[in-house]
């Protein structure tokens, strides 16, 4: 379940999102001031759902403290595509763009803060704040080359391959995320995964 709204410390939580913007691209002081009403920031319990299957997603999510998973059922497997921890966005981006109902959920794996910038009012900035658009377009260009190589992961290198780089590129994740969802997130059994880990 979703606890209290979170409303401490906003200065710092404004400042979490201009430095995540900057990565991308600087807005102008004015384009600050258009953007930040539709930002809505909350304090979210460990295992709680941020988003059901079959909702239509109409926030973008940004990460300031925890780890969040985007999750779907194949063959009523439980299948995790993709995690997100501090100072990253998520979205289901097939049901942002066509506004329908999704087959993904996302999940909150530790207590988290999490600020939702709702969808629809942020696109209807964009005739009016260029900065805005241009934002946000590098953001969604970025996060879709993300997609691409996480597909391409698991065309071309082995599970233990796969386990190589995540263990690599975030080390601290493995700590912090339970085991089968580090093995569904990695096409693989928690069995093949105990196995590979075990060579380490």
């Amino acid at each position: 379940m979703r606890l209290t709204g979170y409303t401490q410390d906003s200065e710092r939580i404004q400042q979490d999102l201009w430095a995540f913007f900057e990565r991308f691209q600087s807005l102008t002081n004015q384009e600050k001031e258009a953007i930040l009403p539709i930002f809505k920031t909350q304090k979210i319990a460990k295992n709680a759902i941020l988003q059901d299957i079959g909702d239509t997603c109409r926030n973008i999510y940004f990460i300031h403290h925890g780890i969040a998973r985007i999750y779907y059922f194949k063959d009523d497997n439980d299948v995790t595509e993709l995690f997100a921890r501090e100072g990253e966005v998520m979205a289901r981006v097939e049901s942002l763009f066509f506004g329908k109902p999704s087959l993904k959920g996302i999940q909150i794996l530790e207590d988290s803060i999490v600020t939702g910038i709702n969808a629809p009012a942020l696109f209807s900035l964009y005739d009016r704040h260029h900065g805005i658009e241009r934002l946000f377009r590098k953001i969604f260009e970025y996060e879709h080359v993300q997609s691409v190589l996480r597909i391409e992961s698991l065309q071309f290198h082995t599970a233990e391959e796969r386990y190589q780089m995540l263990i690599t590129n975030t080390p601290n994740l493995i700590k912090r995320i339970p085991l089968k969802y580090i093995a569904s997130y990695l096409g693989i059994t928690q069995t093949s995964l105990s196995r590979i880990r075990s060579k380490k």
